[in-house]
């Protein structure tokens, strides 16, 4: 079903086609709330979501960006992000989180950071109400589909942005960076699973999160890429 969808999204050819696509993303991968958020070089921003108008106007209002603490986490980080493995101690934050929850947000979230090209950053985000054990679960069984339609999304929204979509350059994650290095050094996944102190699973996230990023037909095709672009140091 995703990969039909994937086929959808390549059509979209207005960010308000883009927006319906996110919207209908939520049922595909069954979970309460989606988003889609990015600011490029230039603070120009583009926002799909299936929040309620008042929650988005009452987050906005309320600039709770500046204490969001998965915002917060994901501007500092490279790697997706499970809310309740973040800080909530603080009375800000389980305030806001209190608020978010009531308005339907959901008890449970997942976000996926993203750099794009020429200083843009987007995240793109998945909420539930669930049990901390189906959330693990679910997000243990779709981290990688969750990473790889992020950057899908990613990709079509510069697309409609900039005209195209063939960016200038490629701005890999430290971990996709280290990911690929060590394949393009001949390391096997095992034993670069093993030198990056990471499980083979988490490993292949990160490399097929940098696959699509270099729109590479295959692994061998992204090392190539990236060693042709400069992006690797073996």
């Amino acid at each position: 079903m995703l990969e039909s969808y994937i086929e959808r999204l390549q059509e979209v050819q207005t960010l308000d086609e883009l927006n319906d696509q996110v919207v209908a993303l939520r049922d595909i991968l069954n979970v309460e709330h989606l988003v889609y958020h990015s600011v490029n070089s230039t603070g120009e921003q583009y926002a799909a979501l299936t929040y309620s108008p008042e929650w988005t106007a009452r987050y906005i209002d309320q600039d709770y960006a500046r204490i969001d603490p998965v915002v917060q986490a994901c501007y500092r980080r490279f790697h997706p992000i499970d809310w309740k493995r973040l800080d909530w101690s603080s009375k800000p934050a389980r305030n806001f989180m209190g608020e978010a929850v009531d308005a339907g947000v959901g008890n449970q979230g997942f976000s996926v950071p993203i750099r794009g090209p020429s200083g843009q950053f987007a995240l793109f985000t998945v909420s539930g109400n669930t049990s901390d054990e189906e959330w693990s679960r679910y997000t243990e069984e779709h981290t990688r589909d969750l990473i790889l339609v992020s950057h899908f999304i990613n990709q079509k929204a510069l697309e409609l942005e900039r005209g195209t979509d063939q960016t200038a350059h490629v701005n890999l994650s430290p971990r996709e960076t280290d990911a690929l290095t060590l394949l393009a050094m001949g390391y096997s996944r095992a034993q670069a699973s093993e030198s990056l102190s990471i499980s083979e699973h988490t490993l292949r996230v990160y490399i097929e999160s940098a696959r699509f990023k270099m729109a590479a037909m295959n692994t061998t095709h992204a090392v190539a890429r990236a060693l042709s672009q400069g992006l690797l140091i073996v």
